[in-house]
């Protein structure tokens, strides 16, 4: 069975781009498009009579919402089959539960009920922070949400928790027919002790050994791999402005129920120029 792509819809404006941008997604990998509204208006307001045959404005709105969600992705992305569903749960645990079942969750930057001033809701952080399947949280500029840079970005991590990512990046730029630049960063000793040559070496051979098993799956795939010298955050941030999807792996451990996110994916969650997507693997 083919799982599907979730989006979370609010009617926002960041989840109207989510919605594009997940029905490109969706036909580019030829995948059905879930469409979710999550609230727990029904908790509170699903037992009152209403008044008459009426039904509660919240459960109006919520139809409208992931109808015109659905026109949308339909106009879009014809040929691509769109679900949708109305939970009466709290956001975030919804498109928890429902990566359980998807082949990644898509959320916009910011939800309908928060502070337009955040750069980053509450419910894209959580889901990202701990998702079982890859989260892709759709921000940045016109041209990096457009996809007209053709440029596919991954922030190589180490490769027993970055492998994950690594096979997300290569299928992504496969099914795009675009490069792949892979970015590792390395800082320089602060003792003498540890020449720098030394830890650009081993930064060197940490990248060829994650990239060894996608490069053969994936050998029509044009990749680009370099490490730079510097904080990994600023550089992926800067080099997202010349992207269309930054990717980057993240450590999920069992048992642990809080955020599992590093430094570098707090940093491209709040200011990458284009879609960023978190790929977890369990460690």
């Amino acid at each position: 069975m083919t799982l599907p792509l979730v989006v979370g819809v609010d009617g926002s404006d960041g989840s109207l781009q989510a919605v594009d941008w997940a029905a490109a997604e969706a036909a580019r990998h030829d995948l059905p498009l879930r469409l979710v509204h999550a609230s727990l208006w029904e908790r509170y307001e699903g037992g009152i009579p209403g008044i008459g045959a009426e039904r509660p404005s919240e459960r109006v709105l919520a139809e409208h919402i992931v109808a015109s969600a659905a026109d949308r992705a339909a106009r879009r992305a014809p040929d691509v089959k769109v679900t949708t569903d109305i939970l009466p749960e709290d956001p975030v645990d919804a498109l928890l539960s429902e990566g359980n079942n998807a082949s990644l969750v898509v959320t916009g930057s910011r939800g309908r009920s928060e502070l337009k001033g955040l750069l980053l809701g509450s419910v894209g952080l959580a889901v990202a922070g701990r998702a079982h399947c890859p989260v892709i949280v759709v921000r940045g500029d016109t041209a990096g949400l457009s996809g007209t840079h053709e440029r596919i970005l991954l922030g190589a991590g180490d490769p027993a928790s970055g492998g994950a990512a690594a096979r997300f990046a290569f299928r992504e730029a496969a099914a795009r027919g675009c490069p792949l630049d892979v970015v590792r960063a390395w800082r320089r000793p602060m003792t003498a002790e540890e020449p720098a040559r030394e830890a650009e070496s081993h930064a060197s051979a940490l990248l060829d050994a994650l990239l060894r098993e996608p490069t053969a799956e994936y050998p029509d795939v044009r990749v680009r791999s370099v490490t730079v010298e510097g904080p990994a955050h600023r550089i992926l941030v800067d080099r997202s402005a010349a992207a269309d999807l930054v990717i980057l792996g993240a450590r999920r451990r069992h048992g642990h129920r809080g955020l599992q996110l590093g430094r570098v994916s707090h940093a491209l969650l709040h200011h990458a120029d284009c879609p960023v997507a978190v790929v977890p693997q369990t460690v």
